[in-house]
């Protein structure tokens, strides 16, 4: 099993070119990429715990969380709790609305990196029935 955290802090900042992430703790960044992880851990359906199949993080799966940590950082450094940022602001015919983080990790197209290494839910349930129903 590949050992948690997957990525370090020190990664993320390498690959950031924005300076909120690049000066953000490392206590932080360290949370950011747990929850970067749980994000893959869901998508995938796969805690990559089998020895003879992942003894190291695949490259595709570490990108993808080095991404989805930058994504939450900024967020949380431009506009989290206490930033000094607005969510929204509107002046004549112009307006301005700050994505949320679901808005932000949806853009990421990780689709490509993780898709492979997608388990089926059902392929993890012994002697489980699917019971498909219509309309008569």
């Amino acid at each position: 099993m590949a050992a948690r955290p997957w990525v370090l802090p020190q990664e993320v900042r390498d690959y950031t070119d924005r300076p909120s992430v690049k000066e953000r703790a490392d206590a932080k960044l360290s949370v950011d990429i747990s929850r970067a992880e749980q994000y893959v851990i869901s998508y995938t359906h796969n805690r990559f715990e089998d020895p003879e199949k992942y003894p190291t993080i695949p490259e595709p799966v570490k990108t993808a969380v080095i991404l989805i940590a930058e994504a939450y950082a900024a967020y949380a450094a431009d506009f989290g709790a206490g930033a000094g940022t607005f969510k929204s602001e509107s002046f004549d015919d112009y307006s301005y609305t700050a994505a949320d983080t679901a808005y932000i990790i949806g853009n990421l197209d990780l689709g490509p990196l993780l898709d492979d290494y997608v388990e089926s839910e059902q392929a993890k349930v012994k002697n489980a029935v699917n019971m498909r129903m219509r309309k008569l």
